[in-house]
This record gives C-alpha cells, sequence and structure tokens, in this order.
C-alpha cells in the first residue's frame, strides 16, 4: 500500500482502526458501504455475478441473483480484493449475507484494503486505477526480463492498463519487461509482489490470451 503522509494519514489511520474494532452492534467487526462487483460459486459449483454491498474482514452482504441456503459454503472473487471464502449466516432482500473465514493476517490484509476502498474518493489517494481490475482465469503466465531471461509467475490482478504479479525474482523499478507478448514497465514493489503497467493499453477481449501467451 503506497503510503499516506500529513493530515489526510490521521483519517486514513482512524478509519483502519475503526474497521478493525471489536463488538459493535453484536459484530465482531464494523462493515463500510463499498460498491464490489465479482462472482460467487455456491456447493452445487453455480457460479453468478454479483454485488458487495457492505463488507468488513469478518463478513459481507451482497446482492446475488443465486441465493444459497443458511450454512453454506460459498466462495467469492472480488475486484480489488480476491478471492474470500465463508458460510451464508442469513437471507437478506435480493441476496444474502456472509462471514468470511480468514487467519489473522489475512483479515489485517482485508482491513487494509477496505481502508483504501473507502478513502480513495475522500483523500483522492493515487492508487486509484483507470480501469477495473479482474482476476484472470489462468492465473500462470511467463515473465520475460530485460535479458531474456524468462520466469515463471503468477498474476494477482488484471486490467487494460496493467497488472499486479507475484513471481521469485523482482525485476527492477522502471525496467522493461514482457508479461506473456504484451510490453510492460515495472512501476511499483507491493507486499506480494509487483506493479506493471503496459505499455500500450490491452484490449479486453484478447487480454487474458495476449498475457498468458507462452
Amino acid at each position: 500500500m503506497i503510503p499516506i503522509t500529513g493530515r489526510p494519514a490521521g483519517r486514513f489511520m482512524a478509519l483502519a482502526q475503526k474497521i478493525s474494532n471489536l463488538p459493535v452492534e453484536r459484530r465482531r467487526f464494523q462493515r463500510v458501504r463499498v460498491h464490489l462487483l465479482g462472482r460467487y460459486m455456491l456447493p452445487d459449483r453455480r457460479e453468478f455475478p454479483c454485488q458487495v454491498i457492505n463488507m468488513s474482514p469478518g463478513g459481507l452482504a451482497m446482492l446475488a441473483p443465486g441465493i444459497g441456503h443458511v450454512g453454506d459454503r460459498v466462495i467469492v472473487y472480488l475486484d480489488h480484493i480476491g478471492r474470500v471464502e465463508g458460510r451464508i449466516t442469513r437471507i437478506i432482500d435480493s441476496g444474502f449475507a456472509m462471514n468470511i473465514s480468514a487467519t489473522p493476517r489475512k483479515r489485517d490484509k482485508l482491513a487494509s484494503q477496505l481502508t483504501w476502498l473507502a478513502n480513495r474518493d475522500i483523500l483522492n489517494l493515487p492508487e486509484d486505477r483507470r480501469h477495473d481490475r479482474i482476476m484472470p482465469r489462468n492465473p500462470i503466465a511467463i515473465l520475460t526480463l530485460e535479458d531474456g531471461t524468462r520466469m515463471t509467475c503468477r498474476i494477482i490482478d488484471l486490467s487494460m492498463s496493467g497488472a499486479a504479479v507475484s513471481a521469485e525474482k523482482t525485476p527492477p523499478l522502471q525496467s522493461r519487461v514482457a508479461l506473456g507478448k504484451v510490453l510492460s514497465r515495472v512501476v511499483r514493489n507491493l507486499e506480494e509482489g509487483f506493479a506493471l503497467e503496459f505499455i500500450h493499453e490491452q484490449h479486453p477481449d484478447t487480454l487474458e490470451d495476449d498475457v498468458t501467451a507462452r
């Protein structure tokens, strides 16, 4: 996460602490309003699109066309967040609420992600992206470095203008690389990898095939 300095940092940290607080209205974590799109899978392996309307590190509520039963296990892939899973706790109007099964470290990461999402418009954070990020169907790709070295990498998320990537070796900042056959520039180090900016904006119809091309 990009450091924030000055007075907005106090608001940023205050909201992070607020998100992680213990019992508020019978919940272990306080939820924040978000607008996150994604997909989820029910126990019978049916998949549906969804829209999360509020979320905390401990649970979420979503608008969903396919509603399971209380106690059903659900796997969800969300823009900006990635994969979360848990069980349906109650049925709501046009959707359901679920808890999130996660380690303490994962919950801390979710708190940071939710803090950024809640603050990006208020604080005008520089991390705001030009295009929505997606989770690729096949996250494994080949990264070619400036010296011609090729190594396997995992795509964390992807958009028409860039990608977040995890690999055994982190290339130098501003170096030119190729993700599949898409020319890119290393622009930022991340907690779990590094961020790439594509030299040319990609077309959504061919994006996934091009970045996973070998």
